[in-house]
């Protein structure tokens, strides 16, 4: 069942911030457009490759005022250790990642691989008023593009109707 243009679950959790435990949830994105973004497993070879593009991005998806928040089901800890690593994070990983590892966050957006425990990697973005605008899902070996996440929110937010690789700035279909 699909949550397009219903009411986002409520969710709180732990989460990576620049280092430090961070208490991230819904309630606290209230009113503002964000991006979930889930990931399966940290110390993998697939995952630092969206992580960094998300991170490559942020100052875009800021500029839009757009949050962006990583997840996956691995414990804050894990996380700690895995961007401290500069031979696969060059650089600091600065957005809130959610660790999630009672799966809950994971289960309520219906992400969750059960039979594995990890999640599927999932996209999801939701609108200042809560509501879900977009989900995007791939089997754990297919990466994303996250600046296609970026083109996306920009559609949603524009207001206008946007046809395949429509950018910002660009005419809108009639």
């Amino acid at each position: 069942m699909s949550l397009i243009g219903k009411p986002a679950p409520s969710w709180s959790g732990t989460a990576y911030f620049s280092g430090e435990q961070a208490l991230i949830s819904s309630n606290t994105l209230s009113g503002k457009w964000y991006v979930l973004y889930w990931y399966p497993l940290d110390f993998t070879f697939v995952c630092p490759t969206e992580i960094r593009g998300f991170q490559a991005l942020l100052e875009d998806f800021e500029d839009d005022g757009v949050t962006v928040i990583g997840a996956s089901t691995d414990s804050f800890f894990s996380h700690n250790a895995w961007f401290a690593d500069r031979a696969i994070f060059a650089d600091e990983i600065t957005h809130p990642v959610l660790a999630d590892t009672s799966h809950a966050v994971t289960r309520a957006f219906g992400v969750l691989k059960e039979e594995a425990g990890v999640a599927y990697r999932a996209t999801v973005i939701v609108d200042p008023q809560g509501i879900v605008r977009s989900v995007a899902i791939n089997d754990l070996d297919a990466g994303r593009a996250p600046s296609e996440t970026l083109r996306t929110v920009q559609a949603l937010q524009s207001g206008g109707l946007c046809g395949a690789d429509w950018k910002k700035g660009d005419e809108f279909a009639s």
